[in-house]
């Protein structure tokens, strides 16, 4: 798998390491926002937060939940009357197809429980290495990786972690520079300082305090 330079990589240990440290005074109990009851909960929440925000998917969730309470209603879910049920997180009927799919793999070939392992929750219709890492990590305390959403890819290419633009390739490089321990966290934090710091839109952040470690952050808007 493509990575930036490694020579380039161990040069960013430094800068990390104190993009960690401001973090985790910002944002010491930063966690996942979703909420979820169960493990299988956890994975649909997390499927349809895909291009929208926690707080619609929450929304959402909260009557879907009380609709189907148990794993195995999905199983005998209608596919327009779910797809209704979740439109408001769109691509609608994308998710339909994944979490419905999704409970027929995880009954038939998991036993009806969420796998523990990378590579078998990788099986799983609509689950990428970011949905798995989530999952893993919030469900089992199982670290194979760094969760990049939408807030963790742009800061880190605003923060020069990283010369690529594509998740998956993101994700490795990051892993190469952070500790292993700080993965789970650091994802967590990140999103925090996205959604309250420094959002998307562009605005004057010279004085942003990760700004104030890479200044030539405030000139680049992924």
């Amino acid at each position: 798998m493509e990575k930036t330079n490694t020579k380039s990589l161990q040069d960013l240990k430094p800068r990390v390491k104190k993009i960690t440290l401001v973090l985790k005074k910002l944002f010491p109990n930063a966690k996942i926002v979703l909420k979820y009851k169960n493990n299988w909960e956890l994975l649909v929440s997390v499927i349809l937060s895909a291009q929208c925000t926690d707080i619609m998917v929450n929304k959402v969730t909260q009557k879907l939940f009380k609709k189907y309470k148990k794993f195995d209603d999905y199983l005998g879910a209608d596919i327009k009357e779910f797809e209704q049920d979740i439109r408001s997180t769109g691509f609608y009927h994308n998710k339909t197809k994944n979490i419905l799919g999704a409970a027929r793999v995880v009954k038939e070939k998991f036993k009806g429980k969420i796998p523990k392992t990378m590579e078998e929750i990788l099986e799983i219709p609509g689950v990428a290495r970011k949905t798995a890492n989530v999952v893993l990590g919030n469900a089992y305390g199982i670290v194979e990786g760094i969760a990049v959403d939408t807030h963790v890819r742009r800061l880190s290419i605003k923060l020069g972690l990283t010369d690529h633009h594509d998740p998956v390739k993101i994700e490795q490089d990051l892993m190469e520079i952070l500790p292993k321990k700080e993965w789970f966290d650091f994802t967590y934090r990140l999103i925090e300082y996205g959604r309250y710091i420094c959002p998307a839109r562009r605005h004057d952040c010279t004085k942003h305090p990760l700004t104030k470690i890479y200044p030539k952050a405030s000139e680049i808007w992924p």
